[in-house]
Protein backbone atom coordinates (compact mmCIF):
# COMPACT_ATOMS: atom_id res chain seq x y z
CA UNK A 1 0.00 0.00 0.00
CA UNK A 2 1.42 3.50 -0.52
CA UNK A 3 0.82 6.77 1.34
CA UNK A 4 -1.95 8.09 -0.58
CA UNK A 5 -4.13 4.97 -0.42
CA UNK A 6 -3.56 5.02 3.78
CA UNK A 7 -4.38 8.71 3.91
CA UNK A 8 -7.52 7.87 1.97
CA UNK A 9 -8.85 5.42 3.58
CA UNK A 10 -7.94 7.50 7.29
CA UNK A 11 -10.07 10.66 5.48
CA UNK A 12 -13.20 8.11 4.99
CA UNK A 13 -13.17 6.85 8.08
CA UNK A 14 -12.75 10.50 10.15
CA UNK A 15 -15.30 11.48 7.60
CA UNK A 16 -17.65 8.81 8.91
CA UNK A 17 -16.79 9.35 12.59
CA UNK A 18 -17.81 12.98 11.84
CA UNK A 19 -21.15 12.04 10.06
CA UNK A 20 -22.22 9.34 13.69
CA UNK A 21 -21.52 12.28 16.00
CA UNK A 22 -23.08 14.54 13.93
CA UNK A 23 -26.12 12.15 13.89
CA UNK A 24 -25.95 11.26 17.39
CA UNK A 25 -26.18 14.61 19.00
CA UNK A 26 -28.95 15.83 17.80
CA UNK A 27 -28.38 19.75 17.68
CA UNK A 28 -28.37 19.35 21.82
CA UNK A 29 -25.16 20.31 23.49
CA UNK A 30 -24.04 17.77 26.43
CA UNK A 31 -25.22 20.46 29.12
CA UNK A 32 -28.41 20.09 27.31
CA UNK A 33 -28.58 16.57 27.32
CA UNK A 34 -27.75 16.66 31.09
CA UNK A 35 -30.27 19.03 31.89
CA UNK A 36 -32.73 16.58 30.00
CA UNK A 37 -31.26 13.28 31.66
CA UNK A 38 -31.60 15.40 35.27
CA UNK A 39 -35.42 16.27 34.70
CA UNK A 40 -36.25 12.95 33.45
CA UNK A 41 -34.38 11.32 36.59
CA UNK A 42 -36.49 13.96 38.90
CA UNK A 43 -39.90 12.91 37.11
CA UNK A 44 -39.16 9.29 38.04
CA UNK A 45 -38.33 9.94 41.24
CA UNK A 46 -41.17 11.99 42.46
CA UNK A 47 -43.42 9.58 40.71
CA UNK A 48 -41.78 6.37 42.10
CA UNK A 49 -42.21 7.95 45.73
CA UNK A 50 -45.74 8.71 45.55
CA UNK A 51 -46.05 5.37 44.20
CA UNK A 52 -44.46 3.36 46.68
CA UNK A 53 -46.05 4.86 49.56
CA UNK A 54 -49.49 5.27 48.33
CA UNK A 55 -48.77 1.36 48.11
CA UNK A 56 -47.53 0.74 51.18
CA UNK A 57 -50.96 2.97 52.48
CA UNK A 58 -53.06 0.77 50.46
CA UNK A 59 -51.19 -2.21 51.93
CA UNK A 60 -51.34 -1.30 55.67
CA UNK A 61 -55.07 -0.68 55.05
CA UNK A 62 -56.28 -4.33 53.56
CA UNK A 63 -53.77 -6.52 55.59
CA UNK A 64 -53.55 -5.19 58.72
CA UNK A 65 -56.90 -5.33 59.73
CA UNK A 66 -57.15 -2.42 62.01
CA UNK A 67 -59.95 -1.27 59.56
CA UNK A 68 -58.13 2.32 58.56
CA UNK A 69 -59.38 2.06 55.04
CA UNK A 70 -58.69 4.50 52.95
CA UNK A 71 -57.17 6.72 55.52
CA UNK A 72 -53.58 4.50 55.28
CA UNK A 73 -53.83 5.07 51.55
CA UNK A 74 -54.18 9.06 51.81
CA UNK A 75 -51.54 9.44 53.92
CA UNK A 76 -49.64 7.57 52.14
CA UNK A 77 -50.06 9.76 48.82
CA UNK A 78 -49.44 12.61 51.07
CA UNK A 79 -46.34 11.38 52.37
CA UNK A 80 -45.22 10.32 49.04
CA UNK A 81 -46.06 13.64 47.03
CA UNK A 82 -44.65 15.13 50.29
CA UNK A 83 -40.85 13.08 49.57
CA UNK A 84 -41.35 13.49 46.30
CA UNK A 85 -41.58 16.97 46.28
CA UNK A 86 -38.96 17.30 48.66
CA UNK A 87 -36.09 15.32 46.56
CA UNK A 88 -37.21 17.24 43.32
CA UNK A 89 -36.22 20.65 45.34
CA UNK A 90 -32.92 19.15 46.40
CA UNK A 91 -32.09 18.15 42.95
CA UNK A 92 -33.04 21.21 41.30
CA UNK A 93 -30.83 22.98 44.06
CA UNK A 94 -27.29 20.94 43.07
CA UNK A 95 -28.13 20.90 39.42
CA UNK A 96 -28.85 24.93 39.79
CA UNK A 97 -25.01 25.19 42.30
CA UNK A 98 -23.20 23.05 39.71
CA UNK A 99 -21.62 25.63 37.35
CA UNK A 100 -20.93 23.31 34.30
CA UNK A 101 -24.90 23.08 33.80
CA UNK A 102 -24.50 26.53 32.17
CA UNK A 103 -25.99 26.40 28.68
Amino acid sequence: MTDSSENNGGDTLDRRIAEAQAKHDRGISRAEGRAESRGWAVGIEFVGAVLVLGFAGWALDNWSGAGTRPWGMIVGLVLGFAAGTRRAMQTARQFDTDPGNDV
